[in-house]
């Protein structure tokens, strides 16, 4: 470790990797956080992805016709309303379900370190 005084590097290099990994900050191992943000991190990419493909399937899919041959839903257009505002509101409450029912409230910060705002 280059970037470690000689006082920290002998405390860094006295603990083991596993107990490194394991130590308790805030009651959750360090590990377990890591793991934690890097499962939630993939629900937000697959939430990303996922509307992705929504929006361009119906906007690209039902807008790539003929503008007199659209058909209409709430008076917009049907691959706007279906792309947009549907995908839109489904989206929201498919994240809400997500982030209420799959995502883990965790301390992020190290335990013991002082807020200077305080």
């Amino acid at each position: 470790m280059p970037g470690l005084s000689p006082s920290l590097r002998m405390i860094y290099f006295s603990q083991s990797g596993k107990e490194r990994s394991q130590r308790q900050e805030g009651g959750y191992a360090v590990k377990d956080r890591f793991a934690c943000a890097r499962r939630e991190a993939l629900f937000g990419v697959a939430l990303f992805v996922g509307y992705f493909l929504w929006w361009y399937g119906f906007g690209y899919g039902l807008g790539s016709g003929d503008p007199e041959n659209y058909t209409y839903v709430f008076g917009l257009p049907a691959w706007f309303f279906w792309s947009c505002v549907a995908g839109f509101v489904l989206f929201s409450a498919v994240t809400w379900f997500v982030v209420s029912f799959f995502f883990t409230d965790i301390p992020l910060d190290d335990e013991g370190e002082v807020d200077p705002r305080a």
